[in-house]
This record gives structure tokens, sequence and C-alpha cells, in this order.
């Protein structure tokens, strides 16, 4: 997961990929599936293997890992809640309390 610094890091990468679809698209009357086949990846996969070690192979799975996403971590199982307003760990099935929800720091 990644901290806000870091996830500033990876979007700026994913925000210039998404924008070179789109002008790849305008240019030359493609599918956005043709369009994504043709733009490869701008650097947030590499950039997410450089904080990470992790080697992620789908650049749209990294809009998935960023921690301000989720809530703390459940006090029964230590997954994190599925959001910051959970009120019921999704794993375990526990109930959240009003203190657990608070902001990640």
């Amino acid at each position: 997961m990644l901290e806000e610094r870091e996830w500033e890091e990876i979007v700026a990468h994913l925000t210039k990929q998404l924008e070179r679809i789109k002008h790849h698209r305008a240019a030359h009357g493609v599918s956005l599936t043709e369009a994504k086949d043709i733009v490869t990846d701008s650097g947030a996969l590499e950039c997410y293997f450089q904080l990470t070690g992790f080697r992620e192979t789908n650049p749209n799975a990294l809009w998935h890992h960023r921690l301000s996403l989720f809530g703390p971590p459940c006090r029964i199982c230590s997954k994190p809640l599925r959001t910051p307003r959970a009120k019921l760990c999704a794993a375990c099935g526990s109930l959240v309390s009003h203190e657990e929800r608070a902001p990640h720091e």
C-alpha cells in the first residue's frame, strides 16, 4: 500500500499515461482498447517497483494501492477496513467502534 507521498509519485505517471491514451485516440481515431494496447506504460509500474520492491504487471491495479482509501486495521483480525468509514470488518465480520474509524495519520 502506498502512503500519500508515494501515491503522488505514482499518480503523476498514471495521469501521464491517461493523457497519452487520450491524445492517441484523438490523433488516430481508434477505440479505447486499441489505444491502451498501443500506448505503453509511462513509468508507473517501474516507479511502483522502486517504491515497494513488488513487480506489479497491471498499471490499472495501482489505482487501488492507495492507503488512504482504506480504514485502519481491524482490532480483531488486523486486516485493513475496506473504507475509512467502515462499520463492519469485511474480513472477519466484527463490528467497528467509532474510535477505530479514525483516519490514517
